[in-house]
């Protein structure tokens, strides 16, 4: 039996004017948003799939499918607070985790600490076991060119 589990998880939203942008379960202020099924919350999303494959659980469209109706819109902190049910239903806390986001616009540095409040609450960590950080492309990709958003993000587990 583990004592430590890794895990990691990508994901990426497109970008389109007139959707509300989620990062991390905080709103940001832009004219764009996320393309998805759920809130297109695409941090949390990764986050959630760095936590499934760390317990060889599978991915976030196993567990939630695009489609199920029951999924149409929902809060992605919702999603996160499901499965954490299942890492702490297979014996497991959270570590620590790392989520790296790349967009191009809007800058999301100033809302870095309020993405890092909302997960640790929801992680059941302390801040210092959540670290976001964020970074454009250089114009470089899709993301460059501010078609859409990706995230990695890794996590450790350790057993409870």
């Amino acid at each position: 039996m583990n004592s430590f589990r890794i895990g990691q998880g990508y994901d990426v939203h497109r970008i389109a004017e007139g959707l509300p942008m989620w990062l991390c379960g905080v709103r940001i202020e832009s004219p764009e948003g996320f393309v998805a099924h759920s809130d297109g919350d695409v941090a949390i999303h990764a986050l959630c799939d760095a936590l499934l494959g760390a317990l060889a659980l599978g991915d976030i469209g196993h567990h939630f499918p695009d489609s199920s109706d029951e999924f149409k819109g929902i809060d992605s902190k919702i999603l996160l607070s499901r499965v954490m049910d299942m890492v702490r239903g297979k014996g497991y806390s959270v570590g620590n985790v790392d989520i790296t986001i790349a967009l191009q616009a809007p800058k999301i540095g100033g809302c870095v600490p309020a993405m890092r409040a909302t997960l640790a609450v929801l992680l059941g960590v302390p801040e210092d076991c959540v670290s976001v950080k964020a970074t454009t492309t250089e114009r470089l990709g899709f993301v460059g060119r501010g078609e859409g958003c990706e995230v990695w993000a890794v996590c450790l587990l350790q057993r409870i």
